[in-house]
């Protein structure tokens, strides 16, 4: 939608608000307010009593622009959205170790075994835990007032979720943030019963979700997409899982596919096929940018990236030094191996304190005269309309290997990421050398609107589109090789489906990699990676996010095989299955059947 929902309160129907059903959807709802004595503080907590001390201290730091990163302007009201993502304390004491272990742990895992099943003790895939993370999404207002202290202030309101919906909470912030400032505490009150009366999420779904006299049309990110920490229990089909692209474009296939890709990444946009990569192999990054908006949509951008992999590297899509994270960070020495983390950061200072951290990328520009940011369903991504002219598209391939844009890259090089604590640019540093090419054909189909920002909004729903496309054929054609081990079995025509089935294919890493390199990465990849692609597997393999893809996929396949059988099970004729049996076959059979009435029974009725 490119305009927000009108909503008006309707005194003769005040919905009840329903607790238990708006988990489903929200933690709770927060006004947060800056104090100039006392900090960050929260006012509205709703439904209150659902948050610790140290959760409300995180999320009131982590719920406004750093200061460090502010420009000064003369606007009377500034608006911007933005989220963030943090792990939920108690969670972490409950750790044996740092993030950092939790994934060497998970590393190993997959090494060599004769197949790899899930680890019922594995912190990553135990879905019956509590939460891990939280979604915090923020409508920020800063209004400007000569009249009061400092010139102004700002408060805060803040959706808190157990689940990565964007597309549902950003539009849902665009009506509840301006609303609260008409009408105050009530806005809360009615809003959070209207999502109490919502239906249950269905990942990968389109749903519509009535608030008020307006209704949100959106897609959920698919339930393979979804972390299995968060809570809750998703269905998963096989056929969704499978390595092959789907016949309808228009469903997402992982996790914030509304992000803008194109406005975020409009400088970058060559270097693309390196993040790819280096979110692939779980990579540490980090992002910055000149506001939360602009470096929580870099973040988010970069994990739609790998869709349909689930990824299972940390991402902060705003990462502040107030988080807990923060100083086990900033104690890494030069040599330390950094957790792979996605870090989206908008002040400076990160700079010094990660400057060993081996993948910074900085995105996005700051406003000339004011930090006033669109606002709309794609603009208050942080994506700025009055951007100066366009790349040029059909010069891009042209000009990157121009004397001028080389010597510019060496400068940048030479300088390092410290450049920007005096001007803001759009680069990357790393040593990271790329497998994949940039398909220039895929930037040459790009389409550069120019300044109208009517125009450029529709344009970039155009360019965004194109590069999902593409990045979701290449992670596909990327994963398709492990599908072999994802094939499911039935009985054969007159055998007995009341036998053991057979098990799934036994995966080992080597064996793997040795039948890969014989046979090829396939007709597409061949002409979009260099020679040394058997390389990225190998580092794909021994990265955070194989294991529990692969893991969860197995899992799937197992239970849809399950599934077959039973049908088959159920639509067998016993009679003619018998008659063609020896007695003792029979009696084989009877028993196979007696085992699996027990083994139905005792999942219908546990107790």
């Amino acid at each position: 939608m490119s305009r927000s929902p009108s909503f008006s309160v309707k005194s003769e129907f005040s919905p009840k608000l329903d607790p238990e059903s708006l988990q489903q959807w929200v933690v709770a709802f927060c006004i947060i307010r800056f104090d100039l004595e006392q900090g960050q503080l929260i006012e509205e907590c709703y439904p209150p009593g659902c948050l610790t001390q140290d959760e409300e201290l995180e999320i009131a730091f982590s719920s406004f622009p750093d200061s460090v990163s502010q420009h000064q302007n003369r606007s009377s009201i500034h608006d911007c959205i933005f989220f963030f993502r943090f792990r939920r304390r108690e969670r972490l004491q409950m750790d044996n170790g740092s993030s950092t272990e939790i994934t060497e742990n998970d590393k190993k895992l997959p090494t060599n075994s004769p197949d790899v099943k899930p680890p019922r003790s594995s912190k990553s895939n135990n879905i019956s835990d509590t939460s891990r993370y939280m979604y915090g999404y923020v409508f920020n207002r800063q209004r400007h007032d000569e009249r009061l202290k400092r010139g102004g202030e700002q408060k805060s309101v803040v959706i808190l979720s157990h689940s990565p919906f964007s597309s549902v909470f950003r539009p849902l912030l665009q009506i509840m943030g301006p609303l609260y400032f008409d009408i105050g505490r009530k806005a809360l009150e009615h809003i959070a019963a209207y999502v109490s009366m919502w239906p249950c999420p269905v990942p990968g779904k389109l749903m519509e979700l009535p608030i008020g006299n307006a209704a949100l049309k959106v897609n959920l990110p698919p339930a393979h997409s979804l972390p299995s920490e968060s809570g809750m229990l998703f269905e998963e089909s096989a056929s969704s899982m499978a390595p092959f692209l789907p016949n309808n474009q228009s469903v997402p296939q992982g996790l914030f596919h509304d992000s803008d890709l194109f406005g975020i990444f409009r400088g970058l946009l060559l270097q693309l096929w390196v993040l790819w990569e280096l979110l692939l192999i779980g990579e540490p990054i980090l992002i910055i940018a000149p506001t939360p908006p602009q470096c929580s949509e870099a973040v988010a951008g970069l994990v739609s990236l790998v869709a349909p992999l689930l990824c299972s590297v940390d991402f902060r899509p705003y990462f502040t030094i107030h988080d807990p994270e923060f100083a086990q960070l900033n104690s890494l020495h030069e040599g330390d191996t950094f957790p792979p983390m996605i870090l989206g950061v908008t002040n400076l200072f990160f700079l010094k304190s990660l400057r060993n951290m081996p993948h910074i990328v900085s995105v996005g520009s700051p406003a000339p005269n004011t930090n006033r940011l669109p606002f709309s369903s794609r603009s208050s991504t942080g994506r700025l309309s009055g951007r100066p002219d366009g790349f040029g598209l059909q010069q891009l391939s042209l000009k990157r290997f121009s004397p001028s844009n080389l010597l510019n890259a060496v400068k940048l090089r030479r300088d390092g990421p410290l450049c920007l604590m005096t001007e803001h640019k759009e680069a990357i540093w790393s040593t990271y050398a790329a497998t994949t090419k940039p398909d220039t054909s895929i930037l040459n189909r790009l389409i550069d609107a120019g300044m109208s920002p009517r125009v450029e909004e529709s344009m970039s729903v155009v360019n965004n589109e194109i590069l999902r496309r593409h990045f979701l054929e290449l992670t596909t054609n990327f994963l398709a090789p492990f599908g072999p081990y994802f094939k499911t079995r039935t009985p054969s025509e007159g055998s007995s489906p009341f036998v053991a089935p057979p098990p799934l294919i036994p995966y080992n890493d080597d064996e793997f990699l040795a039948s890969l390199s014989a046979r090829g990465p396939g007709k597409f990849l061949s002409k979009r990676m260099r020679s040394n692609w058997l390389d990225l597997y190998r580092r794909f393999l021994q990265g955070p996010n194989f294991t529990p893809w692969f893991q969860r996929r197995r899992t799937v396949a197992e239970q849809e095989q399950h599934r077959l059988w039973k049908q088959a099970r159920i639509n067998t004729d016993i009679h003619q299955l018998i008659s063609k049996m020896s007695e003792l076959e029979v009696v084989d059979s009877f028993n196979a059947i007696e085992r699996h009435i027990l083994g139905e029974t005792q999942v219908s009725w546990p107790y």
